[in-house]
């Protein structure tokens, strides 16, 4: 008989278990009320008896939490050896508690706005009530991941030590929201959308949606370098058809697609309250923090993060990703990239705190 393995591995991956947590009432920006908040999240590691060595990762637009895990690993600056990796997945992502799967009057296009802020402060009781953590030694995360990042830094200052944002903004540019809008005027109006009313999710409405995301995920340079072909695609229509249409027809839903894109849209930690705007929400951070844009990104380019790191603390770095994946330079498929990120997270990791 074989012996046992002296460690168990987690295993990762879409079809591994999650857990839920349960808000009884949690009362949202916009005045309306969950009854309940259920938000489905994955751990990696164990927490330690002193409660000190959780970490924060959120989920990003439409991403679930097996979608983060090429950061986590034996090895990587994430390994759940030694930390432990709280990965919450966002409100409206089909997981949580969605349009999705919503009680009738609020499901589908009835269900509430929700904002940056609801999510974290739905992460915060995650953490504090369920785990009894009081401490986080960093919180990061990609895109929508990164806003999120920067949310939980402005409001929990005195429980956030370092912050990594990567690929995102504390808040939504106009350019950006130009993007959204054309977003979600494909979509509603696809045939068969019905008012979010539908019976069938409107394929021909996100195949659509998905074309007018392939020209912002990856940058002008990566089409022109031909980069797609890294990823196993033989022709430009392989790579829309195969990656960017075969991404948003992998089970994600229209209604739930809407309602990130309006968290996305109306992102902005000037609103959080007692901030009279944005540029004050930034200076009341008190995190060490690395802030990493990609050099193309055409969503958060550099410039708008270098405005936001000029209205944080002194010390705070800016880090850009170099190279031409754009956007994508923070969605773990370049090995490059993904080096460049796991190392900073190791060297923001060994740095003194911010609080």
């Amino acid at each position: 008989m074989l012996d046992p393995e002296p460690t168990a591995r987690p295993r990762y991956g879409r079809d591994e278990p999650y857990e839920v947590f349960e808000i009884d009432d949690l009362t949202l920006d916009c005045g309306r009320t969950l009854r309940p908040a259920r938000i489905a999240y994955r751990t990696y590691g164990e927490l330690n008896a002193a409660k000190d060595n959780a970490i924060v990762y959120p989920t990003w637009y439409s991403g679930r939490h097996w979608d983060n895990e090429w950061l986590i690993g034996e090895g990587m600056a994430l390994d759940p050896d030694r930390w432990f990796v709280i990965v919450p997945n966002m409100l409206g992502n089909g997981l949580s508690t969605s349009p999705s799967n919503a009680p009738v009057p609020h499901d589908g296009p009835s269900f509430p706005p929700i904002r940056v802020r609801d999510n974290v402060e739905a992460q915060y009781r995650l953490v504090t009530e369920h785990f009894g953590i009081r401490t986080l030694p960093l919180v990061l995360g990609w895109s929508m991941g990164a806003g999120q990042t920067y949310q939980w830094a402005v409001s929990h200052p005195e429980m956030v030590q370092r912050i990594l944002p990567f690929c995102g903004s504390p808040r939504t540019a106009p350019h950006n929201q130009v993007f959204l809008d054309s977003l979600r005027a494909a979509l509603m109006a696809a045939v068969g959308f019905d008012g979010g009313r539908y019976t069938v999710p409107p394929a021909q409405g996100l195949r659509a949606f998905a074309r007018i995301y392939a020209g912002w995920g990856f940058s002008q340079a990566f089409y022109l370098e031909e980069e797609w072909r890294r990823l196993g695609n033989t022709s430009l229509e392989d790579f829309v058809v195969d990656f960017w249409e075969g991404f948003f027809l992998d089970g994600r839903d229209p209604n739930n697609l809407l309602t990130m894109l309006d968290t996305w849209w109306h992102g902005d930690v000037g609103a959080t309250p007692g901030a009279r705007s944005t540029e004050e929400a930034l200076a009341s951070i008190r995190a060490t923090a690395i802030v990493m844009p990609a050099e193309k990104d055409l969503y958060f380019p550099p410039e708008d993060e270098a405005w936001a790191v000029s209205h944080m603390r002194d010390g705070t770095e800016l880090r850009v990703i170099p190279g031409v994946w754009g956007h994508f330079a923070g969605g773990g498929k370049n090995p490059v990239d993904t080096a460049f990120i796991d190392a900073a997270v190791a060297e923001l990791l060994a740095r003194p705190s911010g609080i």
